[in-house]
């Protein structure tokens, strides 16, 4: 028979009393300044020229930029990818409200609050939305520590981060002439854009392999247009330029058809859209699905999801990239802290810097010798020019898929 009193525990409670339960929304581990509040810009930066892919035309990216203010003063910026509708609203209405009184050290605690606002449904829907924010927020723990982010993730492992020139001309004879003069400008790796028609997907990169030579690396992206029986005839087409890796050859959700095709011919395997989140990576790698893998901390939700997404390929051996929608400085910057970093991203990153006309930060980027140096100063490294923010200031997402100059036309994954 138990006595009528339990003698106390550790807490002065008796131990037969119920616990409070602990709670992820407590906050007493709160140690950095708190974000007090938040304002946003979706601007539009256009293209020098409109660039051709296999989803349609771009005139330029569409950004949204976050500015969060502390507690104590410091501003952090951050900056994510803006193709769809369902963004902004996403970042307004869920993302900016649960951040408020949180501190700047709590990345990882927004976004599971995020995930657990509903979103843990809809992962997709949320991580473009919650990176701007999530990025402000080591903006400012770097301000507020008076560190670069690659010292809050270990520290350089490189110093100088090397880009790849990126193809976007569906014509041999033009791809031929700029890629040589990506080379001229001291470029060492090309990434190439196929996926249009089955002609060009050879046509192109052999006119690209004459233009550069035997020796510097060579990738290409099909952006998901091929069926399995398509991949495997092109892969074995293309086998003679020694390519560094074709992406997303197959639609994003046929993992075990990514898995197949390593497996059936040589030319490494790498996904891109396929990877979006952590669980995304977690996958490709149960299912031996991909030789590399492309990072976008925009799609994973932030700049710590994409570390983590990175160890994930680190235990099992796979290098791992950095994919590219058009990222203005600020973004920029966050890619090469990541670059920095991370060890394994051994392979040179994706830029689309070349064809911005203008940028939001003073002074801006300029890539030398096909690559940049790691940014020194605190946070994110760079000053955003908010003149700029508000000069190139939207109300609505410029298209990037469709294609204006064809009325109907719309592309189908996979389309051959």
């Amino acid at each position: 028979m138990l006595p009528a009193t339990t003698p106390p525990g550790p807490t002065g409670r008796p131990e037969t009393e119920p616990r409070e339960p602990r709670t992820p929304g407590r906050q007493n581990a709160t140690a950095g300044p708190r974000i007090v509040s938040i304002r946003h810009w979706l601007v539009h930066i256009p293209f020098t020229a409109p660039i051709v892919w296999g989803s349609g035309t771009r005139s330029g990216p569409t950004r949204l930029v976050v500015e969060v203010t502390t507690d104590g003063g410091i501003r952090g910026y951050g900056e994510t990818i803006c193709l769809l509708d369902s963004i902004e609203p996403v970042l307004v209405n869920v993302v900016m409200p649960l951040a408020i009184g949180k501190g700047v050290d709590q990345a990882e605690h927004l976004a599971r609050h995020v995930q657990g606002a509903g979103y843990y449904h809809h992962k997709r829907a949320a991580v473009m939305a919650l990176c701007a924010v999530e990025m402000a927020m080591w903006d400012a723990l770097g301000k507020h520590a008076g560190q670069p982010l690659h010292r809050l993730w270990g520290g350089a492992y490189r110093s100088e981060i090397d880009f790849a020139a990126y193809l976007f001309v569906n014509d041999a004879g033009r791809v031929a002439e700029v890629a040589r003069a990506f080379a001229d400008r001291g470029y060492r790796s090309f990434k190439l854009k196929i996926g249009v028609d089955e002609a060009s997907d050879i046509a192109l990169p052999r006119a690209v392999r004459k233009a550069i030579g035997d020796r510097l690396p060579l990738r290409v992206d099909v952006n998901g247009a091929w069926t399995p029986g398509t991949a495997r005839r092109q892969c074995a087409k293309l086998a003679e330029f020694d390519l560094t890796y074709v992406e997303q050859p197959l639609e994003l959700d046929d993992l075990a058809g990514h898995a197949e095709l390593r497996r059936c011919q040589a030319i490494p395997i790498a996904l891109d859209e396929s990877a979006y989140t952590l669980a995304d990576v977690g996958n490709i790698v149960r299912m031996a699905a991909a030789d590399v893998i492309l990072l976008d901390p925009h799609e994973a939700g932030g700049l710590w999801q994409c570390v983590k997404a990175a160890a994930v390929a680190e235990s099992v051996g796979i290098p791992v990239t950095l994919h590219s929608g058009g990222e203005l400085g600020l973004s920029q910057a966050a890619y090469l802290h990541l670059a920095a970093s991370i060890p394994n991203m051994s392979l040179s990153i994706d830029t689309e810097h070349d064809y911005l006309g203008d940028d939001v930060i003073a002074p801006g980027f300029a890539i030398e010798d096909g690559g940049l140096a790691v940014p020194t100063g605190a946070g994110l490294g760079v000053e955003v020019d908010t003149a700029q923010l508000d000069r190139y200031r939207v109300e609505r997402i410029a298209g990037a898929y469709l294609d204006p100059r064809r009325p109907g036309w719309f592309p189908v994954k996979p389309s051959y």
